[in-house]
């Protein structure tokens, strides 16, 4: 009898509890946990399940500018040898043109007569004012030497592919950009100082102003183009991109052979190498997120 009374005159522990504020439980020390202390824990709930063909897929696009950029060093390069005249550069800028327009007109989903005219007076414009500026540009690095010229052109085209928007995000529609980045500005402001620097080196106004508008067109179009072509089909994509590779490759052959085995190797990096090392190192991925982290605020607005 005693006993029992003594049982039931004995003091109930509480039960523990999670407090962030006011201080330690009666009854339990201030480094106390239970098993529900981490019962909340999610392990990985964010990180993306990535497919080694998907990611080897979408390099291609990585590997197809990277060409492009390829081939345009290489007009440079047979510009400033005098292998292409300024006839040859314009014919160039010519077909580019044409091309890209067709292009355009073939994966537009919206076209009007007003929207195309409003497209070449813009590319008039833009043309005549290349023009004007070509003397400009003629002598804008006469007291600069050689040397130095082509350092920091190859020091811009490295920023330029770094920087450079793979993505394709900002593309919003032909001809038009939707909130570019500011390392995608640099990347473009890269190229064009580039383009500049050569043309400035080279033995004419006409050689300029045909340099300088085929490299904008490629900076500026090439991958507004490769958007326009991707949206179409992917596989159509996929052939362009495998064969800009195999005829860069073989221009780049023709240069040099070391430039070709460096660029078969950036090229086999990107397309096999990384893409095998990202699913690789996905398994080490450990994400942990709980009732600890910051709250996320979600408005939910209802008309």
């Amino acid at each position: 009898m005693e006993a029992s009374i003594g049982r039931r005159s004995s003091p109930t522990r509480s039960k523990w509890r999670k407090v962030a504020y006011g201080g330690m439980q009666p009854g339990f020390e201030d480094n106390h946990t239970d098993e529900s202390f981490l019962e909340d824990m999610i392990m990985n709930a964010s990180v993306v399940k990535r497919d080694l063909l998907k990611v080897m897929l979408d390099s291609v696009s990585i590997s197809q500018y990277v060409c492009i950029v390829a081939l345009v060093v290489l007009v440079w390069t047979y510009t400033l040898r005098s292998t292409f005249n300024e006839n040859s550069l314009m014919l160039l800028d010519v077909i580019l043109l044409g091309a890209g327009f067709f292009v355009f007109l073939l994966t537009a989903e919206m076209l009007s007569f007003d929207l195309l005219l409003s497209y070449v007076l813009k590319i008039f414009f833009f043309i005549t004012g290349l023009y004007v500026l070509s003397p400009i540009y003629h002598t804008l690095t006469r007291s600069i030497s050689s040397d130095s010229i082509w350092a920091l052109t190859a020091s811009l085209l490295v920023l330029h592919l770094f920087l450079h928007n793979y993505s394709g995000s900002t593309v919003k529609a032909p001809g038009a950009l939707e909130n570019p980045t500011f390392t995608s500005n640099i990347s473009l402001n890269a190229s064009i100082v580039a383009s500049l620097l050569i043309a400035s080196r080279l033995p004419s106004r006409l050689h300029v102003f045909a340099i300088v508008l085929f490299s904008l067109q490629i900076f500026l179009f090439a991958p507004l183009v490769s958007y326009c072509i991707k949206k179409c089909s992917f596989r159509l994509h996929l052939c362009f991109s495998f064969g800009l590779m195999a005829a860069t490759l073989l221009f780049v052959y023709r240069l040099h052979g070391l430039l070709f085995v460096l660029l078969l190797g950036v090229l086999v990096f990107v397309n096999l190498v990384g893409p095998y090392w990202l699913i690789r190192i996905q398994e080490y991925k450990f994400e942990i997120n709980g009732p600890w982290d910051e709250a996320k605020l979600c408005f939910n607005i209802t008309e």
